[in-house]
């Protein structure tokens, strides 16, 4: 990779503008807020009585959310004694357990490492260390991992829950016991010094937050990618990052979404990047329902789960997508009031798009992402009535090209390598000024995908 200005001169002359339906502006303002934590507030306090995350039945509302999310700010910061800045690993699948540590890490002015809980040892303790994280937020089911390098790392503080500890006292015991004794899914451990995350809730509640001074240039989170080509690097995602992407999608989805009427399937992990924007965070900002499932390959189990609600919108990949296609009582369902579904992560088949509209009446909206852009870089446009078969247009106040071997623009039609340049695109790569010399260029381009 060289370091040429891929953007020379004028900015890139946006010809896919004309393209975009008359309701999608070609700029946003990725300022209206200053950072997460403030769109956070805004909407826990707009939506304060509306459900906020569904699991396993259980509801919490925004204002459930804020106080928890409050309580364990406060635990991180007079608990433990860790400092705005300070990294905070996040490990475990969809639990309701994950927004409130999430806002929790968010308000205390600190930042959030999402960890993949199927890593191996050496993978995470790659990630703890390199990250430099202060204290890790697991579920038990993976705490055997934990064990085998804890000790190796800088973690001095391990908050343990496991996977009933938000849910009611009568089905959270009977969730816990099953999970453990039955399933046998929680591997025997040993972590001695290790804090329960309901403690932790509990003594939070009783110390004062301190809500500390969050700037949009702060990070918000060590987001690790490339993991499967080479050593993971953590993409620096900043507050302005996450927000202006937060903002590229609803000016391209707004017009099929409704503020405080929206119901979103939550199948996709939250620690991916792809479901912490499009999922988590999109639907807080717009006072929405957020159904999390746990356990996405459970598709009996995941069916019933939506047979029980209106859902209006969901996300997925093409393997997801298929599997509930060749699902019966999937096939039975009432989608009548769903009107946003939106496919990322890879390809999705031509064959696979064309049995969800016919089942559905909703056309697969096709997007491309990267973990470096926070992820949305194009999507295809929310009026198209066919598939495409594309990664879409490039998202408002978004610039692109593709470029050669020696850098130079190639005509349509042609091979190249796309590079992407706007407010979404990360910091840089954590401790990695070689690396993140290589890919962001002049001018924050950095080059997106070989094509």
């Amino acid at each position: 990779m060289t370091t040429n200005n891929y953007f020379r001169g004028d900015a890139v002359k946006k010809v896919w503008l004309n393209r975009y339906p008359a309701d999608v502006p070609a700029e946003i303002n990725p300022d209206r807020y200053q950072s997460l934590v403030e769109l956070f507030e805004h909407a826990a306090t707009r939506y304060a009585d509306q459900p906020a995350f569904i699991n396993m039945g259980e509801v919490m509302t925004y204002r459930k959310l804020e106080e928890r999310s409050r309580a364990f700010a406060a635990y991180l910061q007079q608990g433990l004694g860790l400092q705005k800045g300070d990294r905070v690993a996040l490990m475990m699948p969809n639990l309701l357990q994950y927004p409130i540590a999430l806002f929790g890490i968010l308000r205390a002015g600190m930042i959030v490492v999402n960890v993949n809980p199927l890593y191996t040892p050496r993978e995470l303790e790659h990630q703890l260390n390199d990250s430099g994280a202060a204290a890790i937020v697991i579920v038990s089911n993976f705490a055997h991992t934990l064990e085998k390098v804890v000790d190796k790392t800088q973690v001095k503080h391990v908050i343990l829950t496991r996977m009933g500890d938000q849910l009611s006292a009568a089905k959270g015991t009977l969730v816990n016991f099953v999970v453990k004794y039955i399933k046998r899914l929680v591997p025997k451990y040993h972590l001695p010094d290790a804090i329960s995350f309901r403690s932790a809730l509990h003594a939070g509640y009783r110390m004062q937050y301190v809500k500390p001074d969050i700037v949009c240039a702060d990070l918000a989170f060590l987001q690790y990618t490339g993991g499967t080509t080479g050593v993971a690097k953590g993409a620096m995602l900043t507050h302005r990052n996450m927000l202006a992407n937060l903002e590229q999608v609803n000016a391209t989805y707004g017009p099929l979404l409704h503020r405080g009427k929206e119901f979103v399937v939550t199948a996709l992990p939250l620690y991916h990047i792809f479901a912490l924007t499009m999922n988590c965070l999109l639907f807080i900002e717009l006072g929405g329902q957020n159904l999390l499932i746990t356990n996405p390959r459970d598709i009996p189990g995941l069916v019933k789960e939506l047979a029980k609600y209106p859902f209006t919108a969901m996300t997925g990949v093409n393997t997801l997508f298929n599997a509930l296609l060749n699902n019966k009582e999937f096939q039975q369902l009432d989608f009548s009031s769903l009107h946003l579904s939106a496919g990322g992560g890879m390809p999705v088949q031509q064959v696979v798009a064309e049995r969800w509209v016919k089942l559905t009446g909703q056309y697969l909206l096709e997007g491309y992402g990267l973990t470096e852009c926070a992820p949305l870089v194009s999507v295809n446009p929310h009026d198209i009535d066919y598939h495409s078969g594309s990664i879409g247009l490039p998202v408002p106040s978004t610039e692109a090209k593709l470029v050669d071997d020696d850098d130079n623009e190639v005509p349509p039609g042609q091979p190249g390598e796309l590079c992407v340049k706007g407010p979404q695109v990360m910091l840089g790569y954590w401790q990695r000024p070689d690396a993140t010399a290589e890919i962001i260029k002049t001018a924050g381009c950095i080059p997106a995908i070989l094509r």
